[in-house]
């Protein structure tokens, strides 16, 4: 069973060949079929789509190493794009993947005339809005270019983020970029995205990076002071002090002061953690809470004001059975009446709260 489909798109410059499916012993005579025919036709410019392959062995890693071979002493060249996973791992195995050039996908700037997603994007521009090849194209484009958005994602993980989350953001400047590329000015497809995914890592951590909001200007101004650290240490043979970030920058020392404090809220320390290694306390212990008793103050203030207005007795009666936790006998044998005229004073004091809290 054919498990492999192999088509070429070309520009005129460049040859792209795309591979969807499995290449092992029995699909590389394909591969190779295909490579020497181009080559062998006259083709100097070649990427290798891999983007789409599962699975890839030895054979067919050295179908396209004997490919390049032949290409380059024909002057020209032949480089693989979009391999990752086990493919890209099997090509680190054998040794031949900064050979075949995969790296170079994470360089702004690969080898001259090598740019397969302005090919594929200057192909489907070429195409009518409703061809059915369009979003074909783009999904094609858009996984090709996704090793060089994780590589730029990646210049930023050292800055307090996950990289997984880098990499999402990225992948949406990809998008964009492969979105709004105008093949027809003339320009390579990295150097137009290049700054629309760093722009988009760069907002991301203006917009949500912060886990306490603080001006943009302190934003801005802490990360000029975290550049000049490096600097400035090299400068002192030590560590800089405000005063030295602050003329370094040409600031005031108290912009650098706001601006290391505000520093502390891009990534707070936790309430629940310890406030030493040892400890059980934590930072939130000395943090106040929401006194129970709050909503009764309004309640205890009114019955205040009622309470005096009964009688000496009943107060007493009442303070006895509610505070005291008496029972009417004991009442009773302590003021000497009967429990009987306990319960009839004790029922007169509440009909009398409760009509004075109703008016």
């Amino acid at each position: 069973m054919d498990h492999v489909r192999i088509s070429v798109v070309s520009d005129g410059e460049v040859d792209l060949v795309h591979i969807d499916g499995v290449l092992d012993l029995a699909t590389t005579p394909r591969l190779r079929s295909t490579l020497l025919s181009l080559v062998d036709g006259g083709s100097r410019q070649v990427a290798v789509d891999l983007a789409r392959v599962g699975l890839i062995d030895c054979t067919a890693v050295g179908a396209l190493v004997s490919a390049q071979a032949r290409i380059q002493r024909k002057g020209g060249w032949l480089r693989v794009v979009g391999a990752r996973r086990m493919v890209l791992e099997i090509l680190e195995i054998t040794g031949v993947a900064q050979v075949l050039g995969v790296y170079e996908e994470e360089v702004s700037e690969g080898p001259a005339g090598v740019d397969p997603v302005g090919t594929i994007l200057r192909m489907m521009a070429q195409l009518p809005e409703d061809a059915p090849e369009r979003p074909l194209l783009r999904n094609e484009a858009i996984e090709v270019s996704l090793p060089y958005a994780t590589g730029l994602a990646r210049r930023f993980r050292d800055r307090g983020e996950p990289l997984d989350d880098l990499n999402q953001v990225a992948t949406i400047g990809l998008v964009k970029a492969v979105d709004g590329f105008d093949p027809s000015h003339g320009s390579e497809f990295t150097a137009y995205a290049t700054p629309t995914i760093v722009g988009e890592i760069r907002r991301y951590f203006r917009d949500r990076g912060w886990r306490v909001r603080v001006p943009r200007r302190l934003q801005e101004l802490r990360l000029a002071v975290i550049r000049a650290e490096g600097e400035l240490s090299q400068l002192i043979g030590g560590s800089p002090t405000p005063a030295d970030y602050a003329r370094h920058l040409d600031v005031t020392e108290d912009d650098v002061l706001e601006a290391l404090e505000a520093g502390r809220g891009y990534r707070p320390a936790s309430l629940s953690a310890p406030v030493a290694p040892d400890s059980d306390a934590v930072l939130g212990d000395p943090i106040g809470d929401l006194d129970p008793h709050m909503e009764e103050v309004e309640a205890r203030e009114t019955l205040r004001v009622i309470l005096v207005r009964l009688p000496l007795r009943e107060r007493r009666i009442l303070t006895l059975r509610f505070y005291g936790n008496r029972t009417q006998a004991e009442i009773a044998a302590e003021l000497g009446i009967s429990q009987m005229h306990v319960s009839r004073l004790l029922a007169n004091a509440l009909r009398r709260l409760r009509e004075s809290l109703q008016d």
